[in-house]
């Protein structure tokens, strides 16, 4: 690394100039560098923190894609098809979500856990607070047959999930969404006042059934079902008077998933992908459309502009291209989510989808072809 030489040439490096180390800085690709840098010094350190700007630069968000070796996932930049040499420690299980930073998936008799794996570096001490375990699901529409069998596959039991807040950081503002099988309810829990999860079901309101997506925007969740319809909810109380209808159901293809994009607290998007079915799904192509509140109703997108979503297991991600380096703008990057029907296969459905020109390049990523998992994108976390 380019900070060691300078602690080779010069012997009074504590005492660097600042340019020089601006320049440094500057040089630093990954975020393992940036720590290393950070950690030489106090004046070091100083100007690390400075540097906000190019820190931002290398929180991009990136597949997560396990090694098939035990507790062993590796970090891969899209942007330049490049496994990074940092090296992530958290459970072999397929996660149903990745949220404020935090993985989330179901463990054995339906718990769900939340796992901040940029506190478990591997070779490094864990920190406290580095996996949350809330309370168990109840499986109280299942029959005992279809008990057993989720609770030998109880990781594929959560569909997607997504928090708030950080349970760390906000408690008191961090509830914790949930979908889940077999019928693609939602259930939720308020980590700082609740001690069980309150299920919105069809008993509740028979609209709830069927729920594809779910994102918080503006302060309120929303959430998109099989039909494209748009439902939202306030949980500032323990209720469910508040679920309402905001948008009803579009026309639609008949292969593809719907996802749900708060997009930089400005715009919600809702993004229909496409697929073909053979021995494995293939993305074909994608429909952005956003909600006009005013109108309540959905209008087809066909420019992202300076902005590029990143889609799959994980809760969709939006980010502003020109703060991200080798970010594309204007486009949808993908990966396989998981799906029943490509049991037993490899999930190697990734690319770049280009809004303008409504072309597709797919990832040929051989660590992919490797593993019976599917990658999840996150976006790497640090804190100096």
């Amino acid at each position: 690394m380019i900070f060691c030489y300078l602690l080779f040439f010069f012997s009074d490096w504590a005492n660097l100039a600042k340019h020089l180390l601006d320049s440094v800085v500057k040089r630093l690709a990954l975020p393992s560098d940036y720590l290393q840098f950070s950690c030489v010094c106090k004046s070091w350190c100083s100007v690390a923190k400075d540097n906000k700007s190019q820190r931002s630069k290398m929180i991009t968000p990136m597949l997560l894609i396990s090694a098939n070796k035990k507790h062993t996932w590796h970090f891969y930049r899209v942007m330049d098809n490049k496994i990074l040499d940092l090296q992530i420690s958290v459970p072999n299980k397929r996660y149903c979500g990745f949220s404020k930073g935090w993985l989330i998936t179901l463990e054995n008799n339906f718990v769900v856990a939340l796992i901040n794996p940029f506190f478990r570096v591997k070779g490094k001490p864990k920190k406290e607070n580095s996996i949350i375990r809330l309370p168990p699901l109840t499986c109280k529409d299942l029959t005992p047959r279809r008990i057993l069998h989720w609770s030998r596959r109880s990781e594929n039991y959560g569909v997607k999930a997504m928090i708030s807040a950080d349970p760390v950081l906000n408690a008191s503002d961090c509830v914790v969404v949930i979908i889940y099988e077999e019928l693609k309810q939602m259930a939720f829990i308020r980590l700082s006042k609740d001690t069980t999860w309150t299920y919105i079901d069809q008993s509740v309101d028979p609209r709830w059934l069927l729920i594809e997506e779910v994102t918080y925007f503006r302060g309120r969740f929303y959430a998109v079902d099989y039909w494209r319809r748009l439902l939202s909810f306030d949980i500032t109380a323990q209720s469910n008077s508040d679920v309402k209808l905001v948008a009803q159901s579009i026309e639609g293809k008949k292969f593809d998933k719907k996802y749900i994009v708060n997009s930089n607290e400005k715009e919600l998007l809702m993004v229909q992908r496409y697929y073909i079915h053979g021995g494995s799904s293939v993305t074909i192509g994608f429909k952005v459309l956003e909600f006009k509140f005013d109108k309540s109703e959905w209008v087809e997108k066909n420019d992202l502009g300076d902005v590029a979503l990143f889609l799959g297991d994980n809760t969709s991600i939006s980010v502003v291209t020109s703060s991200l380096s080798g970010c594309q703008s204007n486009s949808i990057y993908f990966c396989h989510d998981h799906n029943e029907n490509d049991f037993g296969r490899r999930y190697c459905d990734c690319g770049v989808y280009d809004v303008k020109s409504q072309t597709i390049t797919h990832y040929d990523i051989p660590l992919l072809k490797m593993t019976d998992r599917p990658a999840i994108w996150v976006v790497p976390s640090f804190h100096l």
